[in-house]
């Protein structure tokens, strides 16, 4: 009798014990939000939609108290908009002061190495030599130098800052205030004469330059956005979002998905040192990690990184009033801010204290 009831008991424990079992399975098998490993190929937003895959800041670890500190300082630092993408995903998109994700604003000077890429096109499509005299593409009398210095500015002088043309004259890009100051490729000088690169392939493509542009990168890459041609400048406007996507052409060395828009071997050449002068320099993009650099408006040559507190590999898009594209190759990272001047008191056309300050709070959060 009693041996009886103790095989139940056991056979009612195993049915007990077989059940839980069960149930722990089907749990196991019905649980909604599954570990899920980081996706590391590289993300292409569509062209022509707004969607745009994004990474949580969980995935990437980073310092959620530090952002908080980050994302104060930009707001107190007029920042319009601010993004952090990862393999071309968003990580991190804010924006202040009624901006959104359509809201189109200047790049200043960051808008640069869009005519550099441009420029580089035209170069592949054989349209241009960087290595020719500009004369050859606009005609003679285009400054006031005398000719045979005239004829000594190539077009990768103008891609450099090397054009010898006094910068102290005047910013105004008529043949009168373009006045020679040193030979061409012997001084590094910034200057809005590189806006002659527009005319350039203006006049070699046979098209306006805003349509040359927009057929050869913004269409293929989906940006939006308009060139706005002032009396002294010529400057890109659109959305954070936009800038980005230039960014992400780039980074994946001009190719778009399988498509490559910007020559590899002229982006190469454009995002290294590009003479002797200010090796902080390529073609219209500022590099980090260099020995010396040297800014907007003098001769000063500074014995420092441009940006001590970011990663070395780090090149830039930099506008007036810190308009950034930053790039960081060993991070597959991209930044985007663009807003008011940081320091209004202390204007800026290239990299200024706003940088370092900035990438000192962006360490916190990434590291």
């Amino acid at each position: 009798m009693i041996r009886s009831k103790t095989k139940n008991l056991y056979k009612m424990n195993f049915k007990v014990l077989a059940y839980s079992v069960a149930l722990v399975f089907l749990a196991g098998c019905m649980k909604e939000d599954p570990v899920q490993t980081e996706d590391k190929s590289y993300y292409f937003p569509p062209v022509g939609k707004p969607d745009w895959d994004t990474l949580s800041f969980e995935s990437q670890g980073w310092n959620k108290v530090a952002f908080d500190e980050l994302k104060k300082y930009l707001g107190e630092k007029r920042t319009k908009s601010f993004m952090i993408l990862v393999n071309g995903r968003i990580v991190v998109e804010e924006y202040f002061d009624g901006h959104t994700p359509t809201s189109t604003w200047q790049w200043n000077s960051a808008g640069k190495t869009l005519v550099s890429s441009l420029t580089g096109i035209a170069q592949e499509e054989g349209l241009i030599n960087i290595n020719n005299s500009v004369s050859d593409y606009i005609g003679k009398k285009w400054t006031s130098a005398p000719e045979a210095k005239e004829n000594l500015i190539k077009v990768k002088h103008l891609l450099t800052m090397t054009s010898g043309i006094d910068d102290e004259e005047s910013q105004l890009t008529l043949p009168s205030k373009l006045v020679y100051k040193a030979d061409a490729g012997s001084r590094w000088a910034y200057h809005n004469i590189f806006q002659k690169l527009m005319d350039v392939v203006a006049e070699t493509s046979n098209k306006s330059y805003d349509d040359y542009f927009n057929q050869k990168i913004k269409d293929k890459i989906g940006m939006d956005g308009f060139w706005k041609h002032g009396v002294i400048f010529r400057l890109y406007h659109s959305s954070a979002r936009s800038m980005a996507r230039f960014g992400i052409l780039a980074q994946n060395k001009g190719k778009w998905e399988e498509t490559q828009i910007i020559p590899e071997a002229f982006l190469f050449d454009a995002t290294k040192t590009s003479q002797d002068i200010n090796p902080s320099y390529g073609y219209l993009w500022w590099l980090n990690g260099k020995s010396n650099f040297m800014l907007p408006g003098g001769q000063e040559v500074y014995n420092s990184t441009l940006i001590p507190a970011a990663p070395s590999d780090l090149y830039a898009a930099m506008g007036a009033e810190d308009q950034r594209l930053y790039l960081i190759p060993s991070k597959n990272m991209i930044i985007v801010r663009m807003g008011e001047a940081a320091f209004p008191l202390k204007p800026n056309f290239a990299a200024s204290d706003f940088d370092n300050e900035l990438w000192v709070k962006i360490n916190k959060v990434i590291k």
